[in-house]
């Protein structure tokens, strides 16, 4: 019998998502989002609610405003109203993830806005939808978010896509020919979230298998997380 070369370990070592301002890759799809960060705190009013769909960089942006202004950076279904005096001193600053569908404190919420009117302090959201959207039910609360200037960010185009591909595997000290970043633009989503799954996941497998990046690791990974149909000449 022919034995199966064994399996290597794979060790978690990826290396930790980069959120400087320095790895935010700037295109048409995000620009004004990353022109907007970059004002404050020049914001009118300053507040501000960066909507756009999964994997476009409201994560980074958020993370990339939270290291300029000094504050802090909580998901909104964390949000109680104890947490405001501390979230919000005088000049305060607050960034906020609100994930679909997650319960909202809409008095916690209602109450942080107010009181960064009162300090001076600063307002940061990002959101898949509008707030009108959320299912909201404080009318006051949802008066306050209409009067957030709204930065619309869109999905990836490929210049961008290909760009974080690119940056994601050098990331991990792999160096990919074109060819292999065009097959794998041509058949996952166009989402950056995507885009790290995807390159996580064939690092892993590579690891594991004790091989270079290959076509077929590319493909086994595609059909493993999309379940797509993998190529007759992909197996294994």
């Amino acid at each position: 019998m022919n034995a199966r070369p064994p399996r290597q370990l794979v060790l978690d070592i990826a290396p930790p998502p980069a959120y400087g301002s320095e790895d935010f890759l700037v295109a048409p799809s995000n620009q004004l989002a990353f022109q907007f960060i970059d004002q404050w705190p020049r914001w009118p009013s300053q507040t501000g609610l960066l909507v756009g769909p999964t994997g476009v960089g409201k994560s980074h942006l958020l993370e990339i405003w939270r290291r300029r202004s000094g504050g802090s950076n909580i998901k909104l279904s964390a949000l109680t109203e104890r947490m405001v005096p501390e979230l919000m001193p005088v000049n305060g600053a607050v960034a906020l993830e609100h994930e679909s569908g997650a319960r909202i404190e809409e008095a916690a919420l209602f109450h942080l806005i107010n009181t960064a009117r009162e300090n001076r302090g600063s307002v940061l959201m990002a959101a898949r939808a509008l707030p009108r959207m959320w299912g909201l039910a404080l009318p006051d609360l949802i008066s306050r978010l209409d009067a957030f200037p709204v930065i619309q960010i869109q999905p990836a185009e490929d210049e961008l896509l290909r760009a974080v591909l690119v940056k994601l595997f050098a990331d991990r000290q792999i160096i990919v020919d074109e060819w292999l970043v065009a097959y794998l633009m041509a058949r996952m989503p166009r989402s950056l979230g995507d885009a790290r799954q995807v390159v996580a996941a064939i690092d892993e497998r590579t690891l594991a298998k004790g091989t270079g990046v290959t076509r077929a690791v590319a493909a086994r990974v595609l059909a493993d997380l999309y379940d797509a149909d993998l190529p007759s000449d992909d197996a294994g």
